[in-house]
Protein backbone atom coordinates (compact mmCIF):
# COMPACT_ATOMS: atom_id res chain seq x y z
CA UNK A 1 0.00 0.00 0.00
CA UNK A 2 1.37 3.30 -1.12
CA UNK A 3 0.90 6.48 0.23
CA UNK A 4 1.91 9.67 -1.34
CA UNK A 5 3.62 12.15 0.69
CA UNK A 6 0.64 15.03 0.37
CA UNK A 7 -1.45 12.51 2.23
CA UNK A 8 0.88 12.27 5.32
CA UNK A 9 -0.61 15.45 7.20
CA UNK A 10 -2.52 16.77 9.09
CA UNK A 11 -1.97 13.11 10.96
CA UNK A 12 -5.21 11.04 11.67
CA UNK A 13 -3.25 9.36 15.34
CA UNK A 14 -2.47 10.53 18.49
CA UNK A 15 -0.08 7.73 19.79
CA UNK A 16 3.11 6.34 17.40
CA UNK A 17 5.29 3.25 18.46
CA UNK A 18 8.62 3.17 17.62
CA UNK A 19 9.83 0.13 17.85
CA UNK A 20 13.56 -0.05 19.12
CA UNK A 21 15.21 2.27 21.81
CA UNK A 22 18.63 2.32 20.36
CA UNK A 23 20.25 5.49 18.76
CA UNK A 24 18.23 4.75 15.47
CA UNK A 25 15.56 4.53 17.70
CA UNK A 26 15.66 7.97 19.39
CA UNK A 27 16.46 9.74 15.68
CA UNK A 28 13.43 7.99 14.11
CA UNK A 29 11.55 9.74 17.58
CA UNK A 30 13.28 12.86 16.55
CA UNK A 31 12.02 12.51 12.86
CA UNK A 32 8.33 12.34 14.33
CA UNK A 33 8.27 14.99 16.64
CA UNK A 34 9.97 16.97 12.78
CA UNK A 35 6.82 15.29 10.78
CA UNK A 36 4.05 16.31 13.31
CA UNK A 37 4.18 18.36 16.48
CA UNK A 38 4.89 18.16 19.84
CA UNK A 39 1.58 16.71 21.16
CA UNK A 40 2.22 13.29 19.53
CA UNK A 41 2.78 10.72 21.96
CA UNK A 42 5.97 8.57 21.45
CA UNK A 43 6.38 4.89 22.98
CA UNK A 44 9.27 3.32 22.09
CA UNK A 45 8.76 -0.60 22.51
CA UNK A 46 10.84 -3.90 22.68
CA UNK A 47 10.68 -7.22 21.75
CA UNK A 48 12.46 -8.75 24.97
CA UNK A 49 12.83 -6.95 28.57
CA UNK A 50 16.50 -7.23 28.74
CA UNK A 51 16.58 -4.31 25.85
CA UNK A 52 14.96 -2.07 27.92
CA UNK A 53 17.09 0.72 28.99
CA UNK A 54 17.04 3.51 31.70
CA UNK A 55 16.37 6.71 30.42
CA UNK A 56 14.16 9.90 29.35
CA UNK A 57 12.17 8.15 26.60
CA UNK A 58 8.72 6.00 27.34
CA UNK A 59 10.06 2.50 27.04
CA UNK A 60 7.27 -0.40 27.01
CA UNK A 61 7.27 -4.40 25.51
CA UNK A 62 5.75 -4.80 22.29
CA UNK A 63 3.90 -7.65 23.80
CA UNK A 64 1.86 -4.95 25.41
CA UNK A 65 1.19 -2.70 22.83
CA UNK A 66 -2.25 -1.38 21.94
CA UNK A 67 -4.59 -1.62 19.38
CA UNK A 68 -6.72 1.27 18.11
CA UNK A 69 -7.64 3.73 15.77
CA UNK A 70 -5.49 6.62 17.17
CA UNK A 71 -2.17 4.26 17.20
CA UNK A 72 0.76 4.06 14.39
CA UNK A 73 3.80 2.46 14.40
CA UNK A 74 7.63 2.05 12.47
CA UNK A 75 10.32 0.08 12.84
CA UNK A 76 13.35 1.69 13.90
CA UNK A 77 15.80 -0.97 13.67
CA UNK A 78 18.94 -1.21 10.94
CA UNK A 79 18.85 -5.04 10.49
CA UNK A 80 16.89 -5.65 7.82
CA UNK A 81 15.67 -9.26 8.83
CA UNK A 82 14.62 -7.91 12.08
CA UNK A 83 12.89 -4.98 10.90
CA UNK A 84 10.72 -7.38 8.74
CA UNK A 85 9.80 -9.81 11.70
CA UNK A 86 8.54 -6.54 13.76
CA UNK A 87 7.37 -5.08 11.47
CA UNK A 88 5.08 -8.05 10.98
CA UNK A 89 4.68 -9.04 14.89
CA UNK A 90 2.98 -5.13 14.63
CA UNK A 91 0.80 -6.43 12.25
CA UNK A 92 -0.05 -9.45 13.68
CA UNK A 93 -1.37 -7.26 16.65
CA UNK A 94 -4.01 -5.38 14.57
CA UNK A 95 -1.39 -2.30 14.17
CA UNK A 96 -0.76 -0.02 10.92
CA UNK A 97 2.08 1.58 10.13
CA UNK A 98 3.21 5.08 9.88
CA UNK A 99 5.09 6.28 6.78
CA UNK A 100 7.81 9.31 8.37
CA UNK A 101 8.94 11.48 5.74
CA UNK A 102 10.77 14.97 7.16
CA UNK A 103 9.60 18.05 5.90
CA UNK A 104 13.01 19.47 4.57
CA UNK A 105 13.00 16.31 2.37
CA UNK A 106 12.35 17.65 -1.17
CA UNK A 107 10.83 15.43 -3.67
CA UNK A 108 8.55 15.66 -6.96
CA UNK A 109 4.45 14.52 -6.98
CA UNK A 110 5.72 11.59 -8.70
CA UNK A 111 7.21 9.66 -6.15
CA UNK A 112 5.34 6.96 -4.42
CA UNK A 113 6.50 6.59 -0.37
CA UNK A 114 4.75 2.32 0.68
CA UNK A 115 3.45 2.77 4.29
CA UNK A 116 6.07 1.86 7.13
CA UNK A 117 9.00 3.84 5.10
CA UNK A 118 11.37 6.34 6.74
CA UNK A 119 12.84 9.43 4.70
CA UNK A 120 15.17 11.72 6.74
CA UNK A 121 16.16 14.87 6.39
CA UNK A 122 18.33 16.28 3.59
CA UNK A 123 17.41 14.09 1.34
CA UNK A 124 16.02 14.77 -2.16
CA UNK A 125 14.16 12.44 -4.41
CA UNK A 126 13.29 14.01 -8.25
CA UNK A 127 10.78 12.25 -9.98
CA UNK A 128 9.30 8.55 -10.52
CA UNK A 129 10.65 6.68 -8.20
CA UNK A 130 9.24 4.44 -5.75
CA UNK A 131 10.40 3.44 -1.88
CA UNK A 132 9.00 0.16 -0.75
CA UNK A 133 7.57 -0.81 2.31
CA UNK A 134 9.67 -0.06 5.50
CA UNK A 135 12.64 0.74 3.92
CA UNK A 136 14.69 3.35 5.29
CA UNK A 137 16.51 6.54 3.77
CA UNK A 138 19.08 7.79 5.73
CA UNK A 139 20.39 11.59 6.06
CA UNK A 140 21.46 13.33 2.82
CA UNK A 141 20.31 10.57 0.24
CA UNK A 142 19.82 11.76 -3.42
CA UNK A 143 17.74 9.13 -5.53
CA UNK A 144 17.40 10.26 -9.48
CA UNK A 145 14.66 9.60 -11.55
CA UNK A 146 13.22 5.85 -12.38
CA UNK A 147 14.58 4.52 -9.38
CA UNK A 148 12.51 1.44 -7.23
CA UNK A 149 13.73 0.73 -4.23
CA UNK A 150 12.37 -2.57 -1.81
CA UNK A 151 11.11 -3.14 0.89
CA UNK A 152 13.05 -3.11 3.66
CA UNK A 153 15.98 -1.90 2.17
CA UNK A 154 18.31 0.41 3.80
CA UNK A 155 20.24 3.28 2.01
CA UNK A 156 23.16 5.12 4.68
CA UNK A 157 23.64 8.23 4.99
CA UNK A 158 25.12 9.98 1.87
CA UNK A 159 24.07 7.22 -0.52
CA UNK A 160 23.44 8.46 -4.20
CA UNK A 161 21.56 6.75 -6.90
CA UNK A 162 21.64 7.99 -10.52
CA UNK A 163 18.52 6.99 -12.56
CA UNK A 164 17.15 4.35 -14.17
CA UNK A 165 18.32 1.50 -10.92
CA UNK A 166 16.28 -0.85 -9.06
CA UNK A 167 17.03 -1.92 -5.55
CA UNK A 168 16.05 -5.12 -4.10
CA UNK A 169 14.04 -6.12 -1.14
CA UNK A 170 16.19 -5.96 2.23
CA UNK A 171 19.42 -4.43 0.57
CA UNK A 172 21.98 -2.97 2.41
CA UNK A 173 23.68 0.06 1.07
CA UNK A 174 26.59 1.71 3.29
CA UNK A 175 27.54 5.37 4.09
CA UNK A 176 28.58 7.48 1.09
CA UNK A 177 28.11 4.61 -1.99
CA UNK A 178 27.22 5.56 -5.22
CA UNK A 179 25.09 3.67 -7.86
CA UNK A 180 25.65 4.74 -11.05
CA UNK A 181 22.97 5.04 -13.76
CA UNK A 182 20.92 1.94 -15.90
CA UNK A 183 19.32 2.98 -18.96
CA UNK A 184 15.52 3.41 -19.17
CA UNK A 185 15.72 0.22 -21.62
CA UNK A 186 17.78 -2.15 -18.94
CA UNK A 187 17.79 -0.18 -15.64
CA UNK A 188 20.95 -1.21 -13.46
CA UNK A 189 19.61 -4.20 -10.85
CA UNK A 190 20.70 -4.55 -7.37
CA UNK A 191 19.60 -7.91 -6.41
CA UNK A 192 17.71 -8.68 -3.18
CA UNK A 193 19.43 -8.65 0.23
CA UNK A 194 22.95 -7.28 -1.19
CA UNK A 195 25.25 -5.63 0.79
CA UNK A 196 27.30 -2.43 -0.58
CA UNK A 197 29.83 -1.64 1.28
CA UNK A 198 30.23 1.92 2.54
CA UNK A 199 31.74 4.69 -0.27
CA UNK A 200 31.67 1.71 -3.26
CA UNK A 201 30.98 2.91 -6.34
CA UNK A 202 28.37 0.17 -8.27
CA UNK A 203 28.58 0.64 -11.96
CA UNK A 204 26.79 -2.76 -12.85
CA UNK A 205 24.37 -5.10 -11.82
CA UNK A 206 24.69 -6.87 -8.64
CA UNK A 207 23.67 -10.36 -8.05
CA UNK A 208 21.14 -11.65 -4.82
CA UNK A 209 22.82 -11.87 -1.61
CA UNK A 210 26.36 -10.54 -3.03
CA UNK A 211 28.57 -8.23 -1.02
CA UNK A 212 30.46 -5.55 -3.08
CA UNK A 213 32.97 -2.92 -2.05
CA UNK A 214 35.55 -0.62 -3.98
CA UNK A 215 35.61 1.28 -6.57
CA UNK A 216 34.52 0.46 -9.15
CA UNK A 217 32.63 -2.07 -6.91
CA UNK A 218 33.83 -6.34 -6.83
CA UNK A 219 32.09 -8.53 -5.33
CA UNK A 220 33.43 -9.88 -2.29
CA UNK A 221 31.92 -13.46 -1.68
Amino acid sequence: MSAHHTALRPRDFTRLYVVGAGGHGREIAWLARQCWDSHLEIIHLVDDPKYLPPGEHAIGLLSDAQSDGQTRFVVAIGDAVARRRLAAACEHRGLRAATLIHPGVELSASVEVAEGAVVCAGTVLTTDAHIGRHAHVNIGCTISHDVEIGEFATLSPGVHVAGHVSIGAEVFIGIGANIVNGRPDRPLSIGDRAVIAAGACVTGDVACGAMMAGVPALRKR
